[in-house]
């Protein structure tokens, strides 16, 4: 029994690590740039899908693949950002929606168009080959996997913290017109933002799609998640996006083992209600920068 619950642990903080490092982009958009992303499950697909294609189609080694993919995926933010988000940042969050809902469409009719419904698989560098750490049973393209997403999320944070462009942005998402009076270019900030979150959730979908599977309808799914595990640990919180995605991991897989299999989607969304009831913004919420 014990062995069996320890093993539903494993399982779900390795699926809530994926789902903070996916979740992180999400959340970064939020804190920093004020703008709910609903097109945010359809980054995480078109990273997926171009894990594919550079590790299945263009044979390129997964780590140069990765690299490709991130570079494509900031670029492709920093674009969306100047030529569309920057239209409409100063209108309220309504505009920001609408425009995130209508590139979410079409998206992921583009990517049904051009490569269908099929899933297809990402080419990892090591194995699905069974491991047993103890009683734990875990492959080793999900240990590959999981030392990625930490990296990820260790290299975020501390770009965030530590580099001047991180300081940057803190600065431009505190005070936007203090920045520009000594120096900040905002416009810049904002796109770096964006394109900062976009690369994560790239970087989440092609890893799992070298456990699962890339396809073009996932987004949906994947932005529902998301979306779960920011409202856990709070809207714009960093170490709160991480504890969500691990709480979300491991209660989907012990309901999952111990209840049923069918219903774990509902498990998030019932978290969610407890959350709301008790702590509304939040389990890593400021009342400071929620003012």
């Amino acid at each position: 029994m014990f062995d069996l619950l320890f093993q539903f642990i494993v399982n779900g903080l390795v699926n809530g690590t994926f789902y903070a490092l996916s979740a992180l982009g999400l959340t970064l958009i939020f804190g920093l740039m004020r703008l709910v992303n609903f097109a945010h499950g359809e980054f995480y697909m078109i990273g997926g899908l171009l894990g594919w294609i550079v590790t299945q189609q263009l044979e390129l080694n997964f780590f140069i693949g990765l690299m490709v993919v991130v570079l494509i995926m900031g670029a492709f933010g920093w674009v969306l950002d100047r030529f569309l988000i920057e239209r409409i940042r100063d209108r309220g969050p309504e505009p920001g929606i609408l425009l995130t809902i209508g590139l979410s469409i079409f998206l992921t009719n583009t990517a049904l168009m051009l490569v269908g419904t099929a899933p297809q698989k990402v080419i990892a560098p090591v194995p699905s080959a069974p491991m047993f750490i103890g009683p734990i049973f875990i492959t080793e393209v999900r240990i590959f996997a999981v030392v990625i997403s930490i990296l990820a999320i260790v290299g975020a944070r501390l770009l965030i913290q530590k580099t001047k462009l991180g300081k940057a942005m803190r600065a431009t998402f505190q005070d936007q017109t203090a920045a520009s009076l000594v120096g900040i270019n905002t416009a810049t900030i904002y796109a770096s933002t964006f394109a900062l979150g976009a690369a994560l959730t790239a970087t989440s979908g092609m890893l799992l799609g070298s456990i699962y599977v890339a396809q073009a309808s996932i987004g949906g799914l994947i932005s529902l998640k998301a979306f779960v595990v920011v409202i856990l640990g709070g809207m714009g919180s960093f170490g709160g996006a991480i504890v969500g995605g691990l709480i979300l991991g491991v209660a989907e897989s012990l309901w999952g083992g111990f209840v049923q299999t069918g219903t774990v989607d509902m498990v998030g969304f019932a978290l969610v209600i407890l959350i709301l009831l008790f702590r509304p913004y939040g389990l890593f919420s400021v009342r400071a920068e929620r003012a």
